[in-house]
Formats: C-alpha cells, structure tokens, sequence
C-alpha cells in the first residue's frame, strides 16, 4: 500500500511485548504516514472497519502529543471521505484504555453513518472540542472513552453502564444498519468471517486512493 517516512524508535516509544509496536504484525496496511499507519480491523464489525495507529507506543490518544493532531486530523477526513463515497459517514471510537485490550493507542473507524445517541440521556461526561480536552481528561482523570460523529465528539467516564448503553445504542444498531450480525461475536469468528469483508474494503480503499481525489474535486465543483 502507501509508504510514509519511517521514524527512528527509541525505548521511550516503543514496547517490544506490544502488538502494535510490531509494525510487522500489522497484516492489512492501508496506508502509512510519518506518524501513523492506516490498517483494516483484522476482527472487523463491520465492513470497513478501520483503525488509526500511531508509530510510537502511546497508551491511548490522550497521551499523545499535540504535535501530530494535524496528521491525524489529516488521516480521519481520509477515511471520512473513503467512508462516505463508499458506504456511511463514519463514527470514529477509542477506548482510552478503559475496556481495551491491546494498549497502544488506536481509534476505530466504523462506517455506521448518523449515531443513534441521544445527548439528552446524559451519558457523556464531556463535550470535545479538540483533541487537548481529550489530553486533559487523561492527564487529570485518567482512562475515558471517545465517541465521535459527524455532529459531536463526546468524552465518556469510565463506568460499565455508560459503556453498555453505547454499545446497545449505537454499535450494536450501527452493525445491524450495515447488515452485520447484531449480537456481540468473540474476535475469532470475527476473524473467520471477516476476512471477505476486508478483502472487499480494500478494493474499494485502491479504488479510492486511485481515483479519489479526482472524485473529490468533481463533487466540489457540482
């Protein structure tokens, strides 16, 4: 796929117990930056489902510093403009440590279109207006978990209610819009299953990087 610059790691940076500091172990690289890789999900919910991975080892996004916000801001509108030509908007999720399982920062990208969260519920802890607010909440509170849609990116406090509120609410309703199987699956039949749907990701992602920019200026002009 496409090849960015390859940093330097140093001990800071890098967990050699850590699945995602092994870039090799990483099977399906949709594009790589100087800061980032782009890779399909290898257990994917969804078609289309999508992670941003930083290079260096952070524990999660409200660990990583200010200084590489534009690249990833510049990666989530590539997906989100992959994600609406080909299937939905997106709604970008992270863990941010609470509930993760591999813990080396990653935000999940997921074709589910409009969520189906309704602010007045009141499960959010937090309204994001940057990526700063996401540094704060773990500087001075610690783990969290984000959900961002097309309209509001939301911080949540670490509570298993919170957390099982949003999963019923939205992905679970966001799998079932996309056609997938609604009930919650262990990743290895995700594996199995999955496999023909990130084959039909990534050449829909070739189409796309081939043509998309030329896409993008045609939509523009209309």
């Amino acid at each position: 796929m496409q090849n960015g610059n390859h940093l330097s790691v140093n001990a800071e940076t890098y967990d050699r117990d850590c699945t995602f500091c092994q870039h090799s172990a990483i099977a399906y690289i949709l594009k790589e930056t100087p800061h980032f890789l782009l890779a399909a999900d290898y257990a994917p919910l969804v078609e289309g489902h999508i992670l941003i991975i930083p290079r260096r080892h952070y524990t999660c996004y409200g660990d990583m510093p200010g200084e590489l916000d534009a690249e990833l801001f510049a990666l989530k509108n590539e997906v989100r403009q992959f994600f609406t030509r080909f299937y939905a908007p997106p709604v970008f999720w992270e863990h941010g440590i609470f509930r993760q399982t591999v813990f080396h920062a990653h935000l999940h990208c997921f074709p589910f279109g409009t969520t189906r969260y309704d602010l007045n519920e009141g499960l959010h802890s937090q309204v994001v207006t940057s990526q700063e607010d996401i540094r704060r909440w773990h500087a001075q509170r610690g783990q969290y978990f984000y959900m961002e849609d097309a309209s509001i990116a939301l911080l949540f406090a670490p509570e298993m209610e919170r957390y099982l509120g949003i999963l019923k609410n939205v992905f679970l309703r966001g799998i079932a819009s996309r056609g997938g199987k609604s009930e919650w699956r262990p990743p290895q039949q995700r594996i199995i299953e999955g496999a023909p749907l990130i084959k039909a990701m990534i050449v829909k992602w070739e189409t796309f990087q081939q043509q998309g920019v030329n896409y993008a200026h045609e939509s523009s002009a209309r």
